[in-house]
């Protein structure tokens, strides 16, 4: 396992930057369309609670998957060279 060029750890930290940021997009879609309809609505207080702890849920869960894909897909790139 050589060393990394400065090409391949800026290709790195870019991929990570999109991946965060691709996450951090669907988790924000995701929260909004469960959490939405408790925020916008005069809803009761257990359904605003439970609407908001699923959206909280379901949104970390998109974020960690959506990353995760990303960066294994980067990491198993046929031109990575296994970086």
């Amino acid at each position: 396992m050589g060393r990394r060029s400065q090409a391949d750890r800026d290709a790195i930290t870019v991929e990570i930057g999109y991946a965060v940021f691709s996450g951090t997009l669907a988790a924000a879609l995701v929260f909004g369309a469960v959490a939405g309809p408790a925020l916008l609505f005069e809803l009761p207080h257990r359904v605003e609670r439970a609407l908001t702890m699923a959206g909280g849920i379901l949104a970390a869960a998109v974020f960690a998957l959506r990353a995760t894909h990303l960066l294994w897909r980067f990491a198993r790139r046929p031109d990575n060279d296994g970086a």
